[in-house]
């Protein structure tokens, strides 16, 4: 064949492939264009809910996003006469300086030990409370115990640290007069590091259990009444209603808080443990947001107290995605 037809046909070839293909370009960027425009339209249509929502977005932003700006200062050796930009950089020493400390093993044990025991005695409480709440058919008698586990949550978490030393107290709390009515000895519960974990899971298991079931409560009553109705024809007891019906039904709702419950595991309260530490109970009450406080407000470090609050938040993110990812692989959904 002449070299010159060859070339002919290859031009014609070329420009047929062009030709043919420029609709499906045209398509693709029409494609894009729509997928930029649907959430427009979706604004459009709905601007009252996003109207709603934008306060809190608003919230978030300044007090919650805004603020990272300053986590810069966990890596410099921040002077507050020269501010942000103008303080020298110091990388990873200060970071060094707390896993170098003598607090960093206690503190990070401290923290874990009291946040998983919490995890493990305050997160199943709710479901069961929310459970027994919805087979109670009176309804009077259900207001009256949602009000009473209720109400504990609205007092604050000074006033319940208060209420603690009042009822523990080793010469006048009623828990001690009740040990010394069956011939044992005043025990000062606040004064021995042993006690502490105890006292501060369990008195937040009876400050939060009932609010939180609240959204298990939620969950429970989305579930369609007529399975259950379906379940007493075919002579199902209490029992195999919630384990077949119930708690499959509000399974989504507990993987999701339970992931967000393990995003916080480092989050430890510091006010109530502030309150409750002592120079006695130190050894067990010294945790990450407690000593956070001594070494940035107290010590006035603030970039190595800011370097040990961004390690904290560092192990909760971690937690949150590891978490988040075996439960989307054996349930196959997520929080994201």
């Amino acid at each position: 064949m002449p070299a010159k037809k060859l070339i002919w046909l290859f031009f014609e070839h070329q420009k047929n492939v062009y030709v043919n293909d420029f609709p499906k370009k045209k398509g693709a960027a029409s494609q894009r264009m729509n997928k930029f425009k649907e959430p427009l339209k979706q604004i459009r249509t709905n601007y009252e809910l996003y109207l709603l929502i934008l306060p809190t977005v608003i919230y978030f932003i300044i007090f919650k996003y805004w603020p990272m700006y300053g986590v810069q200062i966990a890596f410099k050796d921040f002077i507050a006469s020269k501010g942000f930009w103008g303080s020298p950089w110091v990388g990873m020493e200060h970071f060094q300086r707390f896993f170098d400390s003598f607090n960093f093993w206690t503190v990070i044990q401290n923290t874990l030990g009291l946040s998983v025991f919490s995890l493990v005695v305050s997160f199943p409480v709710p479901i069961l409370i929310a459970l027994m709440l919805n087979q109670l058919l009176h309804e009077r008698y259900k207001r009256f115990i949602q009000t009473v586990i209720y109400a504990p949550y609205f007092i604050s978490t000074v006033v319940l640290v208060g209420m603690l030393y009042v009822f523990l107290s080793p010469g006048s709390g009623l828990i001690n007069h009740i040990v010394q009515l069956f011939g044992g000895e005043p025990i000062y519960f606040l004064s021995k590091a042993e006690w502490f974990k105890s006292l501060y899971v369990f008195s937040g298991v009876w400050q939060e259990t009932g609010f939180a079931s609240v959204i298990y409560l939620a969950a429970l009553a989305g579930i369609d009444p007529h399975l259950h109705e379906a379940a007493v024809v075919d002579g199902a007891t209490k029992w195999h209603r919630i384990w077949h019906i119930d708690i499959p039904g509000i399974q989504p709702t507990i993987l999701i808080l339970f992931i967000l419950a393990i995003g916080n595991l480092m989050n430890v309260g510091f006010e109530k443990a502030f309150l409750m530490q002592n120079d006695l109970n130190v050894s067990s009450s010294e945790i990450i947001a407690t000593y956070v406080y001594k070494i940035g407000l107290q010590r006035a470090e603030y970039s190595f107290s800011a370097a040990v609050g961004l390690f904290n938040s560092l192990i909760n993110f971690v937690l949150l995605l590891s978490v988040n990812r075996i439960v989307k692989k054996i349930n196959g959904s997520g929080l994201f």
